[in-house]
This record gives structure tokens, sequence and C-alpha cells, in this order.
């Protein structure tokens, strides 16, 4: 019996089911209405229970590999562009650790050049040989790839 109180102690937080964006849903960072702009968007979940929305993965990215303690990280959700719309994606939602990324393409997302998820390699490989770029694995994806310095912040009209 104490073998099973104890053991319990050591359990993992489980991942939480993705959120579905709302037209009053806003990136965390820098503000944007996620439903005004096109591409894959991004979600953390922390083990406090909050959640973070992306108007982009690079912003998700962004945080997931530049965020110490990780470990207050429980789940980073990401759209399938294999299924999803990419002007307006909606649902569709895969956990980003298990994604392909094409980076280099030439779709845009919110902020410019973005790395476009995709849940199977071969929806990968489909898609960066009609729109370019190059197929990677999450853990392939490091921290200088995630370049925050496109779109939004070269946008004066904002």
């Amino acid at each position: 019996m104490i073998i099973l109180i104890l053991a319990g102690c050591h359990e993992q937080p489980h991942s939480p089911n993705p959120a579905e964006i709302t037209p009053g849903t806003f990136c965390a960072l820098d503000g944007l209405r996620l439903n005004d702009y096109p591409g894959p968007k991004g979600q953390v979940h922390y083990s406090h229970g909050g959640i973070e929305f992306f108007s982009d993965t690079m912003e998700m990215l962004s945080i997931y590999l530049g965020s110490e303690p990780r470990e207050l990280i429980i789940a980073i959700y990401t759209q399938d562009m294999g299924k999803a719309d990419w002007n307006k994606p909606e649902g569709n939602w895969i956990d980003a650790r298990g994604a392909y990324y094409v980076m280099g393409s030439t779709l845009h997302g919110a902020l410019g050049p973005t790395l476009a998820p995709f849940a199977l390699e071969a929806d990968a490989q489909a898609f960066s040989a009609r729109q370019g770029g190059t197929v990677l694995r999450f853990d392939q994806v490091t921290r200088d790839m995630v370049d925050l310095s496109g779109g939004a912040r070269h946008d004066q009209g904002m």
C-alpha cells in the first residue's frame, strides 16, 4: 500500500487537450488576433494551468526553446498544415514535439517566414516539393532558427 502511494508522487502531469481559437484569442507575445493572420498557430500549456497562444510557430518554438525551466511546459500544440487551410487555419491541433517542420518555404505566416508543421512526413515532403524548404524533425529545430525579426517587427503599419 505504501509503495502505491509513493509511486503517485512521481507522476508527470498529463497533457491537456489543445484549446480552440476563438474570435477573441490574441497572441501572448505581440497581441495579434490569431484569426486575422494566415499560417500555423501554436499554443503552450503550463503546469500551473495557464495557456498561451501564438500567432506563428516561430513564436511558439522561440518560447519553448528559450524556456528555462522547461519542465513548467507540459504540452505544446501546433496545427497540422497537411489538413488545415493556410489562409484560415482552424483546429487540426497536433503535438508540436512530434511534428515535421518545413523551414524556408515560400509561404509566410503572421510574422513572415515561418516553420510549417505537419503530422505526417509525407505531407511535409509534398509541401516542400511545392513550396520549397527543408523538412526537419522537432528536435532538429534550434533556437537560432526561430528568428522573431521578420514580418510583424518590420511592418511599419503596426
